[in-house]
């Protein structure tokens, strides 16, 4: 190689490295930017952050029991004064998302197979994806309000919010799963006379159900979370009683009904992390 084509190529290099670091400084600009811009709107203020640290500690140091080490069992008994009415909310809580769960599962099951671009025509798969956001992208504490409005108050508000909101998600989830498939054994079924249902039930679902069995178990324990704040619009279960903790200022009552939610909940999720894995075959 000449010393002129040597000269030329490290030409050439320091013009692509040059050109790489203008585009990294524009993008940390931008990125800077929008940073500012989002915090000047959000009015983020490290001052007032400052100034109310003292008062959050405040608000948590009132929520914590006084447990002396010569009085723990009563200490704690007098904490958890209503134990029992608080499981058997908790026990509402679970039934709502188990249920709005199943039904979302199962409807977005229903959904997915028109909504995934390789098994279905365009023309039918834009209206359902388009529904399929639709129902994702409400809150699922609006859709409570709404049922609410609708039905009343109660745990069957509580279900259909959850299962809306579910189906619309995994609805998404499950036809992401199903264009990933091999499409051989669709073809088979079609060869040997299968309508377009027989092949998604006996092409496609037995390839993408362990995801969907995963996804589905995923979704439960987001459901639970979610179940456990629906109360606060009247929607069933421990929701409520949290709420209404907040609102007479019982301070020890909140940190109780917590405590119980992070357990079932960590519960929740152990196992079902534990079975995602049995369905998957691999660690989560």
């Amino acid at each position: 190689m000449t010393a002129g084509a040597v000269l030329a190529a490290e030409g050439r290099w320091r013009a692509a490295r040059t050109r790489r670091w203008r585009a990294v400084a524009l993008g940390g600009a931008c990125f800077a930017a929008a940073v500012l811009a989002s915090a000047w709107i959000g009015e983020v203020s490290p001052a007032r952050l400052v100034r109310g640290l003292p008062l959050a500690w405040d608000y948590i140091h009132r929520t914590l029991p006084e447990i002396g080490l010569a009085s723990v069992g009563a200490d704690i008994a007098h904490w958890m004064w209503g134990f029992g009415d608080w499981v058997a909310l908790l026990g509402d809580t679970l039934l709502i998302a188990y249920v709005g769960t199943v039904l979302g599962a199962a409807a977005a099951l229903l959904l997915s197979f028109p909504a995934a671009s390789t098994l279905a025509p365009g023309w039918v798969v834009g209206p359902v994806r388009r529904l399929l956001e639709f129902m994702r992208t409400v809150p699922t504490l609006v859709l409570a309000l709404v049922f609410v409005y609708a039905f009343g108050l109660g745990p069957f508000a509580g279900v259909l919010a959850i299962a809306v909101h579910s189906a619309g998600a995994l609805g998404k989830l499950f036809a992401e799963e199903h264009e990933n498939v091999s499409l051989g054994p669709v073809e088979a079924v079609r060869a040997a006379g299968g309508s377009w249902p027989a092949q998604m039930r006996f092409g496609v679902l037995p390839q993408s159900l362990p995801g969907v069995l995963s996804y589905g178990l995923l979704r439960f324990e987001i459901n639970v979370r979610e179940a456990s704040v629906l109360g606060i619009v009247g929607a069933g279960g421990i929701g409520e009683e949290l709420y209404l903790a907040v609102r007479q200022f019982e301070y020890q009552d909140i940190s109780a009904i917590l405590v119980l939610i992070l357990a079932t909940v960590a519960v929740i999720d152990v196992i079902c992390g534990r079975l995602r894995r049995r369905v998957i075959g691999v660690r989560a």
